[in-house]
């Protein structure tokens, strides 16, 4: 491109002019006495004034330029002065972070040299320039509100590690997040900041004071009498800890609070600006004067509806303006202070976006007159700075400020050029354009104008002083009705004024997803799609790389958004095509999960990895779905590999710019999320932790004739995605039980996939986190409700302790009408009933596409896990975190989409194509939350029988080689209810000292299934196999989970009775609690199989009833004795009440066993009762005393012992009546008479037995059995329970080829 200011007309385009009359009727130039008239108005002096027509020069397109550029220096001799080096400053004029000397610590730091990111304990960076005379100030603008100290240092300041900006003589700091000054010592000052604030740092070193600003707004004069005199200058300073982050605005931009009287530390580009605001202006004056070529004269144009309508005589003279005005819009402070003040101008005068079509025009002229690297730099810096604008605003009452950026933004984006070149290049590459569709919540309501909005606060009072919700509803008095009246519509007014910004934030999307705009190249969906998967897969593989991420709050936003615009689409798509699905019926089809058509980068699938799947299911590829897999394909990557591509992408990093990478201790050049608002990303991080994102996934081949090539993400066309004629596209490999039906446009299918990934990403986590503002309003009203009872009861002589009560009543309160304004914006923002219908949606759509990959068979392998975690977290979070403002139960198909969900959970926890263990225990733990709550109970019980069948069965399987604790906990409760003495949900010795969270699953009212015990039981009798597998698992558990509790509590109490202080590890004691908590839920089981299948035990014609029954009076019998023996190792543990063995008490594991006993021994027949009864009496450790322990029957003896001790408390169920009812009472008083008498009968009868005909492993049971072919002899109960696990004689070693009966000869 030739020099400006060369030729005779201008050096940009090249335009045939011509000023004869006879022209003008065919080219449209006008004559040149209009032509002079109209170039006067156009380019008015700086004054405003035009001269005389006598006296101007007479203006043509030929001496145009040489009277432009005269205009252009009128006042240039005077601004040349003023960009003299300004006394008082020393430095470089374009000042930046200095991060070749000037730091501490490893920190981050953007390209730009201005944004900023803690990368250790607490870095500190200065800037390059200092000040030593004269009035400065520089901005901060606040990414993250964590700890950070801002101000100023001198060049004698040393930092470290712990000692940042302020806590050295002569640097000096605020704090917004202790809301601190510091100098050495520190004070209060100031007020709280919040991400998206702008914090103002001004140095008077005239006067000696250091001052700051939040939002514009003075805190006052921090620092006074600063050391000042020669060899004392102060550089701008920051000391920030880890992951939080700033930006530095030091005069490279418009201040956004400039302050009179202060300058900025580096000059604005004063020539620049007032050259610009000229050419400015010449450009409205074009726009505003029209040319009636018929009349031959001037008129005035209305500026809004302004068009160019192929004028050669406007067009020649935009373009002699553009010829000055093009380069200077490369400037990011002329862009912001000129371009951008300009455009929203024209949007101020209201209406929709559609009705300001000037701005269409204008960037019309600038793709046409201006350079193409031009227009992409100019427009590249708009949307920075719209986007810096929106971020850093602060929020008014009605969101005007980020309404209007947001307007602006839509302007810009319907212009189809601009959009697509933005999509391409700057949206997703260069900004963090998520950011335009957050709205931050305000941290100071009083600032947010919260207070005018919603003038009353109200709270709920429905809970008591343990946190549960009162029993009894209180009537609500008419004035609390009235103030949650008002509360509420406060809250109306301001979902009002969300919904205009969350609606803008749609439009935004809707003109990325436009798919008809294919001039000039691909449609702006299919640019979006690939930036949008490139931007998934940044946030999917860099989970611990925080500076990649994408914040939870900001996807949040993101995915509502999103959310909206999809079903606009999805639906527009429906209307036109009916035979396709709507949004309601939507799904992913499960040929995108194995075509290789759709990117999932390193994400775990439901079968392993990708790798292995393709190797192992290569055959079931190719036959269900036609796709071949390539040999070449198979060979999978190993690790090595990996590690060599990392070093080589390093490697090639670092030489592309070795200054930037520096060691631990070093400021790293590097773009990030949290830090610069315009969030640049041009450059890499630079160390030996960098690692290669994007390598070429490989591609699947296909069985068709032509080859297929799967393009990387950043190559794919429409064709790649919608497919053409015969070409599937995304859809490509569909299975046969896959309905062959329209779905909907295939771009919108993976903007569906892409939803369902963000909320497995982080929106999951941050719903549950910023439920604790809800929390904290309660803890706060019970609090408040708790200091006004103490009121109503202080005594009226004890004024001191009533105006303390008094004071405590004013915290609470403030704080409360505090945090129920900031709920109401939360709860409007992320809890409203919209967005639960969103999650609600997203829930059903993970359950269809669960539901249509379950139909393919083994190919259900290739589903990424994280459709399985959406189905199962969506439903939490519904339940859990919108349940305060808004009821699940109100939601359309609610109970079908609950009984979907428990066919899921029922038939894929224990699905062998599910191969991830995390997966599988949250699958688990799901369903075992699923049975705690009587609506999803109901939900399990509705599933298809079969299913239901399956699932008993699956839960039955032997507890050996699998993690059976859930299953357990699951069969616990479908039996909790039903059980001796388990009604309860609490244990009651823990009622009184801890208050009960409503919310946990453990802790919900028993709700039995009779229904699931019924298909347990005919399992449990129709299986033999079964039965004897279950139940010798569960007795192995319970032998080893009640051992380990046992030594453990041995070693408990050995440290305990030691003299010297110590402290018992909590870790052990939570084990030891949870072993115990497993011996009773493991007794449980027990005693709901006893119940529901007694035959097991007690029917003989079994081949392992009696093994199994003898095995279970061994267990019992074990227990009993440990747990009632006088003044024991149990009773001294549970006396010491240690925190964590809250829950081990003698009640649940005593009342299990009785259970089991009357089971056995009472509610049975008789000949049941004579066979409990004689195994129990032939068991060696049977002791009466345990039994007569559990109605609290002493012996003599111990009672002798213990008289003296009189306030000791014996164990006895009697105390329990509120748990126990008199009925089961009654059976333990029969069953204790029953053993007492049997007992005597027995040792009355029983002869005494030789040492050798007693069975010579257990020496407890007479011989009865010997061997073949060995002929050893032992009691069959010795023998049955070893050949469980072992073939081989306890003796010789041979294998045991059978068993027979052994009865000693009567000779003998």
């Amino acid at each position: 491109m030739t020099s400006r200011g060369a030729g005779t007309a201008f050096s940009r385009k090249n335009y045939r002019l011509s000023t004869e009359p006879e022209k003008s009727k065919v080219t449209g130039i006008v004559n040149s006495r209009l032509l002079n008239d109209y170039l006067h108005r156009v380019f008015t002096s700086a004054d405003g004034n035009q001269p005389a027509a006598a006296y101007r020069k007479h203006l043509t397109f030929q001496n145009l330029q040489e009277h432009l550029e005269r205009l252009l220096a009128e006042e240039n001799g005077s601004e040349e002065s003023r960009d003299q080096v300004a006394e008082g400053r020393l430095g470089p004029s374009t000042v930046v972070l200095d991060h070749t000397s000037g730091f501490e610590g490893l920190l981050l730091v953007d390209d730009d040299l201005l944004g900023v990111i803690g990368h250790s304990n607490f870095g500190s960076i200065r800037a390059t320039t200092c000040v030593y005379k004269g009035k400065w100030i520089y901005e901060v603008l606040i990414s993250s509100q964590g700890l950070m100290q801002i101000g100023w240092c001198t060049l004698n300041c040393r930092f470290n590690q712990e000692e940042g900006v302020g806590d050295t003589p002569d640097s000096y700091a605020y704090d917004g997040n202790r809301v601190r000054k510091w100098n050495v010592t520190t004070t209060n000052y100031g007020k709280s900041w919040a991400a998206g604030d702008i914090v103002s740092c001004l140095i008077d070193l005239d006067e000696g004071t250091i001052a700051f600003c939040l939002n514009g707004i003075s805190l006052g004069t921090a620092f006074d009498n600063i050391t000042r005199g020669a060899g004392m200058a102060y550089f701008p300073a920051i000391s920030l800890s880890f992951k939080e982050s700033v930006a530095f605005n030091f005069g490279s931009r418009p201040l956004r609070y400039p302050v009179e009287g202060y300058r900025p530390l580096q000059d604005p580009p004063v020539a620049d600006l007032v050259k610009a605001r000229k050419l400015l202006g010449y450009l409205k004056n074009v726009i505003h004067i029209g040319i009636d070529v018929t009349e031959g004269k001037l008129v005035e144009k209305d500026t809004s509806m302004w068009q160019l309508q192929g004028e050669p005589t406007v067009l020649i003279t935009l373009a002699h303006i553009f010829n000055y005005f093009s380069p200077l819009m490369c400037k990011v402070y002329l862009v912001e202070d000129v371009l951008m003040t300009f455009l929203l101008s024209i949007l101020e005068r209201g209406g929709a976006v559609e009705s300001h079509p000037l701005i269409q025009q204008l960037l019309d002229l600038m793709w046409l007159l201006m350079e193409e690297y031009e227009v992409h730099e100019c427009l590249k810096q708009l949307l920075m700075s719209l986007l810096r604008a929106y971020r850093f605003s602060p929020i008014i009452p009605d969101l005007g400020l980020q309404i209007h950026y947001l307007r602006l933004t839509i302007a810009v984006l319907k212009h189809e050029k601009s959009r697509k070149y933005l999509l391409s290049n700057v949206l997703f590459d260069v900004l963090r354009s998520v950011v335009f569709f957050y709205i931050k919540s305000p941290l100071r309501v009083e600032e947010a104008g919260l207070q005018e909005l919603i003038p009353t606060t109200w709270w709920p009072n429905r809970f008591t002083k343990e946190g549960k919700e009162s029993k009894e509803v209180k009537e609500e008095s008419a004035e609390e009705r009235l103030r949650r009246r008002a509360y509420e519509r406060g809250c109306q007014r301001l979902k009002k004024r969300i919904e205009v910004v969350e609606g803008l934030q749609v439009q935004i999307l809707k003109l990325l997803l436009n798919n008809k705009d294919r001039g000039g190249g691909e449609a702006s969906r299919y640019i979006f799609l690939n930036k949008f998967r490139k931007f998934l897969q940044e946030n999917a593989s860099n989970r611990g790389n925080l500076t990649v991420l994408c914040p939870p709050e900001y996807m949040v936003c993101f995915l509502h958004r999103l959310i909206a615009a999809l079903r606009f689409f999805w639906d527009g798509h429906k209307a036109k095509t009916p035979a396709a699905l709507s949004s309601e019926e939507a799904y992913v089809p499960p040929q995108l999960f194995y075509n290789g058509k759709v990117d999932y980068f390193d994400l775990q699938r439901l079968g392993g990895l990708l790798s292995h799947l393709k190797k192992t299911l290569k055959d079931d590829l190719a036959a269900k779905a036609n796709i071949l897999i390539d040999p070449a394909e198979l060979q999978a990557v190993t690790m090595d590999d990996l590690d060599e591509d990392e070093e080589s992408a390093t490697s090639a990093a670092q030489s592309q710019r070795p200054s930037a990478a520096l060691a631990i201790g070093g400021a790293l050049a590097r773009p990030a999320w949290l830090s610069s608002p315009t969030l640049g990303r041009a450059n890499r991080f630079l160390s030996t932790a960098a690692v290669s994102l994007m390598n070429p996934r490989r591609p699947l081949g296909t069985l068709e004739k032509i080859k297929v090539l799967t393009l990387r993400v950043e190559q794919r066309t429409r064709e790649d995605i919608e497919g053409t004629h015969g070409n599937e596209g995304l859809l490509l490999g569909r299975p046969p039980e896959e309905p062959d039906q329209p779905i909907t446009e295939n771009s919108l299918l993976e903007v569906l996939d892409g939803i369902v990934m963000m909320y497995n990403l982080s929106v999951h986590q941050q719903l549950g986190k910023m439920v604790g503002v809800s929390d904290d309003v309660n803890e706060y009203a019970m609090a408040l409700k708790d200091t006004e009872e103490k009121i109503s009861r202080c005594p009226k002589r004890r004024r001191d302790i009533h105006e303390e009560l008094l004071k405590s009543q004013k915290v609470f309160s403030e704080k409360l009408n505090h945090l129920s304004r900031r709920l109401a914006w939360i709860n409007v923002t992320i809890y409203s009933k919209e967005k639960m219908q969103d999650i609600y949606w997203l829930l059903r759509v993970c359950i269809r596409t669960i539901e249509h990959g379950d139909r393919t068979g083994s190919l259900f392998a290739f589903m990424p896990e994280f459709y399985l975690s959406v189905a199962m977290n969506s439903y939490s979070a519904l339940k859990n975190y919108f349940s305060p403002v808004n009821s699940m139960e109100e939601l359309p198909g609610y109970e079908e989409t609950l009984m979907r969900l428990a066919a899921i959970l029922a038939k894929h926890f224990a699905d062998s194509r599910i191969v991830g263990t995390d997966i599988r225990d949250s699958l688990m733990q799901a369903l075992a939350s699923y049975v705690c709550y009587p609506h999803s109970l109901r939900a399990v019980e509705r599933i298809p029988e079969e299913q239901r069948i399956s699932m008993m069965k699956n839960l039955l399987a032997p507890y050996e080689q699998r993690p059976w604790a859930q299953t357990n906990w699951i069969l616990v409760r479908l039996w909790r209810g039903c059980g001796f003495g388990y009604r309860y949900t609490r244990l009651p010795h823990l009622l009184k000292t801890k208050p009960e969270d409503a919310s946990l699953p453990s802790l919900q009212k028993p709700c039995p299934s009779t229904l699931l015990q019924r298909h347990m039981a005919d399992l449990l009798r129709s299986d033999r196999d079964l039965a004897p597998s279950f139940l010798n698992s569960v007795l192995n558990q319970l032998n080893w989970a009640f051992s380990e509790f046992i030594g453990m509590i041995q070693e408990i109490q050995q440290a305990a009775e030691r003299l010297e202080r110590n402290f018992v590890d909590s870790r052990q004691l939570k084990v030891c609690a949870t072993c115990f908590d497993l011996s009773v839920s493991l007794l449980r089981v027990l005693e709901m199989t006893v119940t529901l299948a007694p035959e097991i035990f007690l029917d003989w014609n079994r081949p392992s009833s009696e093994l199994l029954l003898r095995r279970l009076a061994q267990l019992l019998n074990q227990v009993l004795n440990r747990v009632t023996a006088e003044r024991n190792l149990f009773d001294r543990v549970v006396n010491l009440r240690l925190p964590g063995l809250e829950s081990v008490d003698h009640y649940p594991i005593l009342v299990a066993v009785t259970g089991i006993l009357v089971r056995l021994l009472v509610d049975t027949d008789v000949q049941g009762t004579e066979r409990a009864t004689a195994v129990l009496l032939a068991d060696p450790c049977f002791q009466l005393r345990s039994i007569q322990y559990l109605l609290g029957h002493a012996e003599p003896s111990a009672l002798a012992a213990a008289a003296p001790a009189t306030d000791k408390r014996h164990f006895s169920l009697h105390t329990y009546t509120e748990y126990i009812s008199a009925e089961e009472l009654a059976k333990v008083e029969k069953m204790l008479n029953h053993l007492s008498e049997e007992s005597k009968q027995a040792a009355a009868t029983t002869l005494p037995t030789s040492e050798e005909d007693l069975c010579p492993i257990c020496y407890a049971h007479p011989i009865s059995a010997i061997f073949r072919p060995c002929s050893h002899k032992s009691c069959k109960a010795c023998i049955n329970q070893h050949l469980m696990n072992n073939k081989d004689c306890f003796f010789c070693k041979a294998t045991i080829t059978g068993v027979d009966d052994f009865t000693k000869p009567a000779s003998s």
